[in-house]
């Protein structure tokens, strides 16, 4: 008897319903994979999202482990792990994909003695992303009805998510998104943090990113809406955002936070890094001939993601430094640190965030 049977139809459609009523992406990504384990019986499932090009983003891993507690009593608890494109990832999970996207249909490949299943997860005709588990035996006829109905309810529900999470005009995040992915980014380097302290004795094969947030603004931009209307204005919001989408790698987070206002959440190893990926969309947009405006200049200011500080401090800070930027003649993104360090800005007394 398989799980699916034991389960039940109405057990699946209340664990759909579950999932259709959230309203966070992230969350319906994790409600999916909790949704799909007890189901085909496995503890862990992975879920692997790609641009359009195929690459490999980010995947979101979930899996329930048995743990002992300080009383003796063993526990099943879960875990989610988001671990950024940049960890390697096996050869058999790499060559597993790789046959879905070429086939465009589940593969399934021998790993020991189980099995890796992959399930491709699309929205319309894209391929968006993979379906990954491993378990000792075929996906059944049933099972794969499932499996393909529970995808596809929750591509279309995560597709309607993503688009009320969207900015109208540009296409890009809007505030709304940011202020949820400030909370994720923020646990992400608290986990992090500890993983460093647990393995700091230990030879670490990748040295985990830092992020660096940027605030970013369309210079003279009420002149332009002046002299040229809104119609153009616009228009050069929408280039605006598509020069700093090429600019930025994928994997990055980009918003547009109000206005003439956009915020970029990047991932650098070092502050030169982080610095000339700012620069790289500053001369992107400077270098640019805007149809009937001619050339235009973005200015903004960034600091480091620290976790120790509240997320919306490093907005205020990265803030700060735009204004300096502005003061100091526009066209330039400052660093918020080098500024204090330098005696520019003066900082003042925040809010932290309390970790032990």
């Amino acid at each position: 008897m398989t799980e699916i049977k034991s389960t039940g139809l109405p057990g699946v459609l209340k664990t759909l319903g579950s999932m259709t009523a959230i309203r966070d992406t992230y969350l319906v990504e994790q409600s999916l994979l909790r949704t799909l384990g007890p189901i085909l019986g496995v503890l862990e499932t992975s879920l692997y999202r790609v641009d359009d090009g195929g690459t490999i983003l980010r995947f979101l891993n979930h899996s329930r482990v048995s743990v002992l507690t300080e009383d003796g009593v063993h526990r099943v608890v879960e875990r989610v792990e988001e671990v950024a494109n940049d960890r390697e990832i096996s050869k058999e999970i790499l060559d597993l994909l790789e046959n879905v996207r070429m086939l465009d249909r589940p593969c399934s490949r021998k790993a020991g003695e189980d099995l890796l299943i992959c399930h491709p997860l699309r929205g319309g005709r894209a391929l968006q992303g993979y379906f990954v588990f491993r378990r000792d035996r075929e996906v059944t006829p049933v099972e794969e009805a499932i499996i393909s109905g529970i995808l596809e309810v929750f591509s279309n529900y995560y597709a309607l998510l993503d688009t009320s999470q969207r900015d109208q005009l540009t296409g890009l995040f809007n505030r709304y998104s940011l202020e949820i992915n400030l909370d994720r980014l923020w646990n992400l380097l608290l986990m992090r943090m500890r993983e460093n302290v647990a393995e700091s004795d230990r030879h670490r094969r990748h040295t985990p990113h830092t992020y660096w947030l940027g605030v970013l603004d369309v210079d003279h931009f009420k002149s332009i809406n002046d002299k040229y209307g809104h119609v153009i204005g616009d228009e050069v919001l929408i280039m605006v955002a598509r020069l700093l989408e090429k600019s930025f790698r994928q994997s990055d987070l980009l918003y547009r936070f109000g206005g003439e206002e956009f915020v970029a959440i990047i991932a650098a190893d070092d502050f030169e890094s982080a610095s000339q990926a700012f620069e790289r969309a500053r001369n992107a947009v400077e270098k640019f001939s805007f149809p009937q405006v001619g050339h235009i200049t973005i200015s903004g200011g960034f600091s480091g993601a620290d976790y120790s500080v509240l997320p919306q401090e490093v907005i205020n800070r990265a803030d700060a430094a735009l204004y300096a930027a502005k003061d100091a003649g526009r066209n330039r993104i400052l660093h918020y640190e080098t500024l204090i360090r330098e005696g520019i800005l003066k900082e003042t007394p925040t809010g932290s965030i309390d970790l032990f």
